[in-house]
């Protein structure tokens, strides 16, 4: 199938078809072998909203051309180790928007942006973004950007990797979390790739 084939096969995709894209525990890479979900869910733009950057809106969202997504997340079991460089969350998430031009304006425009332009302020709980640094991700169908922000709070430092990736008019997000200052590109990227390919098999499906 071509690119632009499989682009317009995404516009059949509905709202309901986004909770078959995001992965499974099973589809999970070993990292994170012994995981339990911890949150899963339709993630509207009033939720995205109210856990953004300050100044976020539902509105402001709803203009770039989100309409909505579907996220499921990953987190240790209590009889884990935490120590530096343990990954506390892995978490993929499919967004459907009005447009892919919609997706590729999300991924410049609100997600690198608005990372890049809040380092240094606080980004709630008592934790500040301390840095924020753009990664080259590779292997993807389409384009596909990421970054590796570390913050800091009473606990210590924090840090997270996360991949946007374009497939039509759906954006595709795989986020890994770690104690300490810890680039996660390599797992970020299974997380990312198995979720494309995922995503990638929900929309043949539906032509």
């Amino acid at each position: 199938m071509t690119s632009a084939a499989l682009e317009r096969a995404t516009f059949r995709i509905s709202e309901q078809d986004l909770e078959y894209m995001v992965l499974d525990r099973a589809e999970l890479p070993p990292e994170f072998a012994g995981y339990q979900q911890v949150r899963v869910g339709p993630l509207d733009n009033e939720n995205m909203a109210a856990h953004g950057f300050t100044g976020s809106t539902a509105a402001r969202f709803r203009e770039a051309g989100r309409i909505t997504g579907y996220m499921r997340e990953f987190g240790p079991t209590s009889d884990m180790n935490v120590f530096d460089g343990f990954n506390f969350v892995g978490s993929t998430v499919a967004h459907l928007f009005d447009n892919p031009e919609s997706v590729t304006g999300w991924m410049t425009d609100v997600f690198l942006k608005d990372f890049e332009s809040n380092v240094g302020e606080s980004v709630g709980e008592g934790h500040q973004l301390i840095s924020v640094d753009r990664l080259e991700p590779s292997g993807f169908f389409d384009e596909a950007v990421a970054i590796k922000a570390v913050q800091g709070g009473p606990q210590g430092v924090v840090s997270s990797t996360v991949i946007d990736f374009r497939v039509g008019r759906i954006l595709g997000v795989a986020f890994v979390g770690a104690v300490g200052n810890h680039d996660r590109l390599d797992l970020a990227g299974q997380l990312a790739l198995a979720l494309e390919k995922r995503i990638v098999q929900v929309v043949l499906g539906a032509i």
